[in-house]
């Protein structure tokens, strides 16, 4: 924040806000959240609310990144349908009232390809013509789609 990027201290500050809650919330014996529901099912749906709101979070953010960079905008886009797909398994149980593992699953590879496009958007940012690798800051440049 200490020049000015009120966007990039939002997002990481609020996305570091989501991993430690959703630690606690994950974390067994400790805080007892877990317990203080009366089933499974009614755990999941908790879950899947909280995920919805991340999602929401994540889209606002998503509307602030189109004037941005491809790269950016891949990142926030695949956050975002992480969230979505990590909430719709929760919110679409077993029949044992679990999480649907398969959708699950997909959410958690977005996810992953998240950090992948994270990485690269880190890289981009700290890195310029001075330095021996030179990284593109956006796939427009190569793909030659810049507006």
């Amino acid at each position: 924040m200490a020049i000015g990027n009120t966007f990039g201290a939002t997002a990481l500050s609020s996305y570091g806000g989501f991993w430690i809650s959703y630690a606690i919330i994950l974390t067994p014996g400790g805080f007892e959240i877990a317990a203080a529901y009366s089933s499974p099912v009614n755990l999941n749906h908790a879950i899947g609310l909280f995920l919805a709101g991340w999602f929401i979070f994540t889209t606002i953010l998503l509307s602030c990144t189109l004037r941005s960079t491809v790269a950016f905008f891949l990142l926030f886009f695949l956050v975002d349908i992480a969230f979505l797909l990590l909430m719709i398994g929760h919110f679409f149980l077993s029949s044992t009232g679990m999480p649907n593992i398969l959708i699950i699953k997909a959410g958690g590879y977005f996810g992953l390809f998240a950090a992948f496009a994270a990485w690269y958007n880190a890289l981009a940012g700290i890195t310029d013509t001075r330095y021996l690798l030179y990284y593109p800051y956006s796939i427009c440049v190569i793909a030659n789609l810049c507006f």
